[in-house]
């Protein structure tokens, strides 16, 4: 089923192939550049500092949908253990973690999605192998990142909880994001990063799993197309969201032809650093009490050779 034809012009409309060179493989992260750096430390008023990161554990996010997605399996594989080899009378304890890439707080890589048999600036999908994984755009591309970012606070601007109290599937468009914007009271610019709230983090705290990662009868919020030329245009280097799916599920069209379509838009055409299941709550309750919205984000995404999504354990200082 090809994407409709709509969706194909707006991917040539926000492409960003050979922007940065013919064998570029960082995308957006180009914009990660030192001006970046100072305008996040610029933004550092309070030193208050919060981790967006979920636990990694064994109840976690995953519950089987979609299938072979699985939450960390810790074994402990030595315990409390002398090694006969080493002097002194210290013990310890090693573990091994069997885990999905992007079981909890993670990117994806430029590896992640294609169409066309292409993937990011024109990169073949054959580069991905079941023996070697991404042989290009692979995990350990992903840059460091330490900018600005901006929480875009939508379930706040309509003055809900979360954006599935007004539709369980609700799109956000470039409205949507606007209207955040001045929220934050900043404005976004080259090689800032945003952090979209959906508040549907909220269920996964209160422990509704199943809600949090396949929704109210498969209806979620997140991006929608809508929202693809918004990102292209202010030149964020990256979007990252408090939701499993990213963008609104179901798609727009009856027969789903469009399904994704922001993820392949914004990673295969414009090599946007995207992730999915940061947690965004108590930084949203800061930034409403500190009336700012603008923050300074570090964040090491594992170099996991190969993957195509990666997990991470990003910090914002205030």
């Amino acid at each position: 089923m090809p994407l409709p034809d709509h969706l194909i012009e707006l991917g040539e409309q926000v492409s960003n192939w050979g922007r940065w060179g013919d064998d570029d493989q960082l995308g957006c992260g180009n914009l990660l550049d030192a001006e970046a750096a100072r305008r996040g430390r610029d933004s550092v008023r309070t030193g208050e500092h919060l981790s967006l990161a979920v636990e990694l554990r064994a109840d976690g996010i995953q519950v089987g949908q979609p299938a072979r997605r699985y939450n960390p399996i810790l074994t402990v594989t030595s315990l409390n253990e002398r090694d006969q080899f080493a002097p002194g009378i210290w013990e310890g304890t090693d573990d091994a973690v069997f885990m999905s890439t992007c079981a909890g707080t993670h990117m994806d890589a430029l590896s992640h999605v294609a169409y066309d048999s292409l993937l990011y600036n024109g990169f073949p999908t054959t580069a991905v192998t079941a023996q070697y994984g991404a042989t290009v755009l692979g995990a350990e591309r992903l840059p460091q990142i330490v900018t600005r970012a901006v929480l875009l606070d939508i379930p706040r601007v309509h003055g809900v909880e979360g954006l599935d109290v007004i539709d369980p599937g609700y799109a956000i468009t470039a409205d949507d994001l606007d209207a955040a914007v001045d929220l934050a009271r900043v404005d976004v610019v080259a090689g800032d990063v945003v952090l979209v709230r959906t508040g549907m983090m909220r269920h996964f705290h209160r422990g509704d799993r199943v809600r949090y990662a396949v929704g109210s009868e498969h209806s979620m919020p997140g991006l929608s197309e809508h929202s693809v030329e918004w990102m292209h245009r202010h030149d964020v280097a990256g979007a990252f969201t408090d939701s499993y799916a990213y963008e609104a599920f179901p798609p727009s069209l009856p027969d789903w032809s469009d399904c994704l379509a922001v993820h392949l838009l914004q990673v295969r055409d414009m090599g946007l650093l995207q992730g999915q299941n940061w947690n965004f709550e108590r930084l949203a309750e800061r930034c409403e009490e500190l009336e700012r919205g603008d923050v300074l984000l570090v964040a090491a995404p594992e170099p996991i050779v190969g993957a195509s999504s990666t997990p991470v354990a990003p910090v914002v200082v205030l």
